[in-house]
This record gives C-alpha cells, structure tokens and sequence, in this order.
C-alpha cells in the first residue's frame, strides 16, 4: 500500500497536520483511539466516512516515519 495516496498534508488544514484524504481527521487522531483501546470496527463505526485502507495508511504512515527516526543513544542495541 502507498499511503501517499491517503495521507494529506495541508498547511492550513489542522495546522499542517498529515490528514486522511483532505478530510480534518489525522493520522494522530486515528492512532489515538486505536492506541487506548479502540478496535478497527469501533473507529470505523464512530467516523463512517472512514474505510479500512484508511486506517492500514495511518499504520504505514507511522511505521514509516518511525524507520526514517535516529535511534537515541540510550536505546541503542549494544552487540
């Protein structure tokens, strides 16, 4: 999946936050709910206008900007 054909960024739409296809709904605010707790299906019903590629975007979004992070000195995996 790319999610570049998802992911949007608007500088004066939520203050240039990565958003979900132009809409006010961010990458942020779909990793909250699923990190305290909410299902897939439980995000999907409160924001129909939602789909499930949507929410796999939001993953990949993040899982590609954790990879693009430097690891701080403290985490580093000593060999």
């Amino acid at each position: 999946m790319d999610y570049r054909e998802i992911i949007t960024i608007e500088p004066g739409k939520r203050r240039g936050k990565p958003c979900i296809r132009g809409m006010r709904i961010t990458v942020q605010d779909v990793l909250e709910y699923l990190a305290g707790g909410m299902t897939e299906q439980e995000v999907l019903s409160d924001f129909p206008e939602l789909t499930h590629e949507d929410i796999r975007a939001c993953l990949a979004f993040a899982a590609n900007r954790e990879r693009q992070l430097a690891v701080p000195e403290q985490y580093e995996i000593i060999a």
